[in-house]
């Protein structure tokens, strides 16, 4: 029996979308029987430090709070002398919480969706030496940060040719850089019928069904429903509230003059995807690509700038959707593409935006990880494990 080891992270829902992405295209595989896998999120274990664990959260308060202050720090983590410092922070802050997850779980292979395990693991390979084959799965579609892009992984997958590029320039070689795409769920990628879809949901099949996906992370919600709701135009809101108390309240106690299904949190999203015409949400990375892979044309509300803004240029650079930026932008785009029959057109354009078979493609580099060594790659990247012991020690961390 083969042990994978998917680490994941809750900061955003997007991480632990990709690694459930992962996980099933493993078990479609025909040697599934063979392979034993887990996720987790080894910050979330018990014994991890209440500090560590409550940095993924304060992802959430940063953003929303100050959301110019994210963006500048976002920006500084890119510059080199930052990432080395970054990777040290983490190197010390997470190297018992990654040790933890590895003894715990012992895995033939590693599987990082998160960015900020591969410094810590790379400090644990140094120290036990040990030669676990590691892989990254980038999970921004262009703006990615540095430290993503370690050479402690004897593979990092990027999603599109502008990552894979970056990847390069940061340091990593050709062979250790894989073009695949961002994994989603089988359920997204695999084609359904949408009226058959709305008829089991109890939605209306007559209407031009737009999908609205919020949380506590997504502004202008309010402001773009209200310009839909007193439109004229004939449409049914499907509203995901993504466990926002308060936007949950907004939906069931608003006044609607279209028809709406209210739901707060899902795991049936690729149902309610494949069910609609279009989706309102915001540029997250594995929301854009679960869209695109679903052939469903997206409607930008928001973005993290930096972050999220790669994600944005290439909704729109594909001709898969829209950045809308006020609620008469939502309008008119709404009103030419239901009009107009472009939305036929987007979802054509979306398909061919979306990388469907990413999941299964990663599943096959995972398995091919556990009967290689990767000597050569893993060579190229040493620690001075002695400095580093005494490092650790001196701190007072177990090694």
């Amino acid at each position: 029996m083969n042990r994978i080891l998917i680490m994941t992270a809750d900061a955003g829902f997007g991480h632990r979308s990709a690694a459930k992405a992962i996980a099933a295209a493993l078990a479609a595989r025909p040697d599934a029987g063979q392979l034993h896998v887990d996720v987790a999120n080894p910050v979330a274990a018990e014994g991890v430090p209440t500090f560590i664990k409550e940095r993924q959260f304060n992802y959430d308060n940063l953003i929303q709070n100050t959301p110019e202050l994210y963006k500048a720090s976002y920006e500084a983590s890119n510059l080199p002398g930052a990432t080395s410092l970054v990777e040290a922070v983490l190197m010390v802050t997470m190297y018992d919480t990654i040790r933890m997850a590895v003894e715990r779980y012992q895995p033939d292979v590693i599987v990082s969706v998160f960015p900020y395990y591969q410094a810590p693991l790379a400090a644990y390979f140094a120290l036990q030496r040990k030669r676990i084959p590691l892989m990254t799965v980038v999970t921004d579609l262009r703006t990615v940060q540095r430290v993503w892009f370690h050479q402690a992984a004897d593979v990092t997958v990027v999603p599109t040719e502008i990552a894979r590029k970056k990847a390069l320039k940061d340091g990593l070689t050709e062979d250790q850089v894989h073009l695949i795409g961002i994994p989603v769920h089988p359920d997204i990628s695999t084609p359904k019928d949408p009226i058959a879809l709305r008829q089991k949901l109890g939605w209306a099949t007559d209407k031009t069904t737009l999908l609205v996906v919020g949380s506590d992370r997504v502004n202008h919600i309010p402001e773009m429903l209200r310009a839909l709701n007193h439109s004229g135009l004939d449409l049914q809101l499907v509203l995901v509230a993504g466990r926002s108390e308060k936007l949950l309240a907004y939906f069931n106690e608003n006044e609607w003059h279209q028809t709406v299904q209210i739901y707060d949190f899902v795991d049936n999203m690729p149902e309610l995807m494949h069910a609609s015409d279009a989706i309102v949400c915001k540029a997250g990375g594995l929301i854009v690509t679960e869209s695109l892979a679903a052939g469903l044309p997206i409607l930008l509300i928001d973005a993290i700038e930096g972050q999220e803004t790669g994600n944005v240029q290439h909704v729109v650079e594909s001709g898969a959707g829209a950045r809308i930026n006020e609620p008469i932008d939502l309008l008119e785009t709404v009103f030419h593409w239901a009009h107009d029959n472009l939305l036929a057109e987007k979802a054509k354009l979306a398909r061919q935006a979306g990388r469907p078979e990413a999941a299964a493609e990663i599943a096959e580099l995972t398995v091919n990880l556990i009967d290689s060594k990767r000597e050569k790659t893993r060579s190229r990247f040493q620690l001075d494990t002695l400095s580093l012991s005494n490092f650790f020690e001196r701190l007072g961390l177990r090694t």
